[in-house]
Parts: C-alpha cells; sequence; structure tokens
C-alpha cells in the first residue's frame, strides 16, 4: 500500500528512494518483443522480433530497426510509438549538429543527448517517462570503431559489447555471455544475435519475422529478407 500512495506522480520519490513510474516503465520493456545487440570488431549488429499480432497485418510497412543518421542506427523494445517520437528526436538531433558542424554526430553524443531527453520526461509534471529502451549502435570515425549503447526509461546509458532487452532478457544474456568473443567478425555477430533471437521465438522463425541491422565503416543498413533468408539457412 505504501508504494501505491507514490505511484500516480512522477515526480515524487518513494520512501525506498524509487520513481515508481520509472519501474513501470521498464515493466513495459520488460513485456515487449526481444532485441539483440552484438559489437564485432569491424561492425555492430542490432536485431529484433517484428511478429504481427494478426495474420490480417500486412507485413513489412512497421519497422522496429530504423535508420537515425548514415553512421547510425536504433533498435527497441517496449512501446512503439514513444520510439517513434525518440527516433524523429534523434534524427534532428543529428541534422542539426550536421548543419551546425558540417560533420556526422559522434555515436556518443547522440546518445547522451537522446538520454537527457528520456531524463527530463522523469522530472516534469504532466508527462510520465518514455516506455521503451533503445539499443543505438554506430560507428565512431574519428575513433574508426563501432559503438553499442543502451538507453533506459530512467535515462540512464551504458556501452555494451552485447546485451539483449525485452521478453527473456536475462536468458538472452545469459546465451550471450557463453558465445561473445573479443575478435568476433560482423558475420558471425549476425549468426549469434540472430541465434539468440531463436532461443525465445515462439513458432518457426522466417525472414519476415525478424529486422537485422548492420553498422561498419561504409554506414548503417537494414538488411533485406533475402539476406536475412541466407542467414536463417545457417542456423
Amino acid at each position: 500500500m505504501a508504494t501505491e500512495r507514490y505511484s500516480f506522480s512522477l515526480t515524487t520519490f518513494s520512501p525506498s528512494g524509487k520513481l515508481v513510474q520509472i519501474e513501470y516503465a521498464l515493466a513495459a520493456v520488460a513485456a515487449g518483443a526481444s532485441s539483440v545487440g552484438i559489437l564485432a570488431s569491424n561492425g555492430v549488429v542490432i536485431a529484433t522480433e517484428n511478429k504481427p499480432k494478426s495474420t490480417l497485418y500486412e507485413e513489412g510497412t512497421i519497422h522496429r530497426v530504423e535508420m537515425v543518421a548514415e553512421h547510425i542506427g536504433m533498435v527497441y523494445s517496449g512501446m512503439g510509438p514513444d520510439y517513434r517520437l525518440l527516433v524523429r528526436n534523434a534524427r534532428k538531433l543529428a541534422q542539426n549538429y550536421f548543419l551546425t558542424y558540417k560533420e556526422p554526430i559522434p555515436v556518443v553524443q547522440l546518445v547522451q543527448r537522446v538520454a537527457n531527453l528520456m531524463q527530463e520526461y522523469t522530472q516534469s509534471g504532466g508527462v510520465r517517462p518514455f516506455g521503451v529502451s533503445l539499443l543505438i549502435c554506430g560507428w565512431d570515425h574519428q575513433e574508426e570503431r563501432p559503438y553499442l549503447f543502451q538507453c533506459d526509461p530512467s535515462g540512464s546509458y551504458f556501452a555494451w559489447k552485447a546485451t539483449a532487452m525485452g521478453k527473456n532478457a536475462v536468458n538472452g544474456k545469459t546465451f550471450l555471455e557463453k558465445r561473445y568473443s573479443d575478435d568476433l567478425e560482423l558475420d558471425d555477430a549476425i549468426y549469434n544475435a540472430i541465434k539468440t533471437l531463436k532461443e525465445s521465438f515462439e513458432g518457426k522463425m522466417t525472414a519476415n519475422h525478424i529486422e537485422v541491422g548492420i553498422c561498419d565503416k561504409t554506414g548503417f543498413k537494414r538488411l533485406d529478407t533475402a539476406t536475412i533468408n541466407d542467414h536463417l539457412a545457417n542456423i
């Protein structure tokens, strides 16, 4: 009962020092579709489930893996409408940086600015936290290396070598811990990402039910169905 007294006020801490609405947001993330990110030596991979909730939905019209800039991509677990807003804001941030400095925004700076926006929604009245966690991947042209970050509803962000979000995230991370190595190549990372999704996938996995994005020094792209089918054939 004590927690319920504070659950409707975003800006009031509970006696245990928690903002309860953020915990609700994290619960929305945990109930969302599985997403995986893996850092390779020559790039980075993000992948997610994209199963339609009904057979009447037209497949391929809604994407979960999105390009933010030519060298940055993003995927989420949680609430889709919140994600669309964050993608739109991230694209504006990247474009404004380019217009100001005439060079692509560094991945770390974009992550910081998106995380700042998410944090603002944990301390303002009349709003609620975003019900999504993000995996943001990209290639840093100055350091000549890939990056993988996770942003949570609280506004906290972390750099990862490999991670999983959404349903069965704990099992996904355990699976990745057993398979990850620092010398992993991009093709092996794609294989492990799809394999991780398959561990918790319900039913038969097809190329129409997952999305995979990769980023290397040439930029970010979402893999087409034929390419994903080729990878599925090797699993």
